[in-house]
């Protein structure tokens, strides 16, 4: 007769298992939304924080990472909501804004009213989880493809606010909507935000998910925004993260594509101490089309995991993936992208690249794409390539007297561009160029002090 091994649980998987017992009775939603939340509590005990040794995770061994688990954040005052929502990183762009401070929605810094003559109603997270009806309890629910996942079942155990958007039938809202998700910072804190965009048949809608927080104070955050592209719908999203210096982010992003409709996704990853971007698409509509696109800037110790999966479960439908990584001193980056191809998704056109410049002797970068095929009549291909930035059109901008680090910068930001622009919106795309400009120009400074 043999024993089930006990697994040891660290301090901080302690930690959260105590925060949610201390917070569960406070917590929004029904007996319905309740019993999920106690459910997905049950998955995160049993499996602990995800590590090395899980295939989907085993380059950022969250469990080694996380030492301590920051207490839940309180329900942040007004006027430091407003203060931290002010330090806006997209400042340029004219967008409607739906803003979670703390992981708690913020009525008052919002444009839920203006959407409603947009034909896009937005209800909160809270006010969601409460209604009486089985839908309301299903935004709990992880995606098949993510059933398993630790940090998912934690974000939906601990969820706190966050935002429920509907655009109606062939709509199209003339600005992008933005969820903000905003950290105050005031002390090292976590905070949990869940949300849920539907996009109706015929409609088209250009989103933003963004995440910003203050440097040098160690919070720690999930997110999970649920995506819903219907029949002949078009959606281009952005998800744009610049959290703190020393800030711990896992995002996920999960999608279901319909019949025909077109989804467009950007991914930039330029912040945190530590970040994971996970992304969960489906296509389940024939003739439908998806484009992925991300720009990864990482830099002085820096962890950044970008890992998407694409699963084709009907026939006739197309993916592209485009990946631009920039890794500079001490950093470290990955890539896992996979492709899934069912064996009744005949005629599905599925391709990969991943690019990486590997900007200093101590940056490190893994990319693993995949392809997972089932069917026999389809074109699918990937490839990856590694390297630094070229010498000879180095010297050609040297050459012609432009300082080293200005230099180098023109090279990245036309390498990073080629997937800012993919999102095929100039707007967004020019009000994510200073961030990238803005990153480059600290690498710049950099070089400028190491070699005066």
């Amino acid at each position: 007769m043999s024993a089930e091994p006990r697994v040891m649980k660290t301090e901080a998987e302690q930690a959260i298992a105590a925060q949610y017992r201390d917070a569960r009775a406070a917590l929004p939603g029904t007996a319905a939304a309740l019993a999920k939340r106690d459910d997905a509590m049950a998955l995160f005990e049993r499996a602990g924080l995800p590590h090395r040794r899980i295939e989907a995770w085993k380059y950022t061994d969250l469990r080694a990472q996380m030492r301590r688990a920051a207490p839940l954040a309180e329900a942040p005052a007004l006027a430091d909501a407003a203060k931290a929502a002010a330090a806006d990183r997209l400042a340029g762009l004219d967008r409607y804004r739906l803003v979670i401070v703390d992981g708690r929605y913020q009525e008052d810094l919002s444009q839920r009213m203006a959407l409603l003559a947009e034909g896009v109603e937005v209800a909160t997270f809270a006010e969601f989880v409460g209604f009486d009806f089985p839908a309301a309890a299903a935004i709990l629910e992880p995606p098949a493809a993510a059933a398993d996942d630790a940090m998912l079942a934690l974000n939906a155990a601990l969820a706190t606010d966050g935002v429920v958007v509907l655009v109606a039938e062939n709509a199209r809202p003339s600005k992008p909507i933005e969820i903000a998700h905003v950290t105050t910072g005031a002390v090292p804190a976590s905070w949990h935000a869940r949300s849920a965009v539907t996009i109706g048949k015929g409609a088209e809608a250009r989103l933003i998910v963004s995440h910003s927080g203050p440097d040098a104070i160690a919070y720690q955050a999930t997110t999970s925004t649920a995506l819903t592209v219907a029949d002949g719908a078009r959606a281009k999203l952005a998800v744009v993260q610049t959290e703190g210096d020393a800030a711990q982010l896992v995002a996920t992003l999960s999608a279901r594509i319909g019949v025909d409709a077109a989804f467009d996704l950007l991914a930039v990853n330029a912040g945190a101490k530590l970040s994971r971007l996970q992304g969960f698409l489906s296509i389940a509509g024939e003739g439908a089309r998806v484009g992925i696109a991300a720009a990864t800037m990482l830099a002085d110790g820096a962890h950044g995991d970008v890992a998407v999966t694409i699963d084709h479960e009907v026939p006739a439908a197309t993916s592209r993936v485009l990946v631009k990584n920039a890794v500079g001193t001490d950093a470290t980056g990955a890539l896992q992208g996979k492709i899934i191809v069912r064996p009744d998704a005949q005629k599905t056109d599925g391709r990969m690249m991943i690019r990486s410049l590997l900007l200093a002797e101590t940056a490190e970068f893994a990319a693993k794409p995949e392809l997972e095929i089932y069917a026999d009549d389809v074109q699918c291909g990937h490839g990856a390539t590694s390297g630094q930035i070229d010498e000879d059109m180095l010297f050609y901008l040297l050459a012609r007297g432009i300082p080293r680090a200005e230099a180098e910068g023109l090279l990245l930001t036309a390498f990073l561009s080629e997937a800012v622009e993919a999102l095929g919106d100039e707007e967004i795309a020019a009000a994510i160029e200073p961030l990238v400009a803005g990153w480059l120009g600290k690498r710049g400074a950099r070089i400028a002090r190491s070699a005066a």
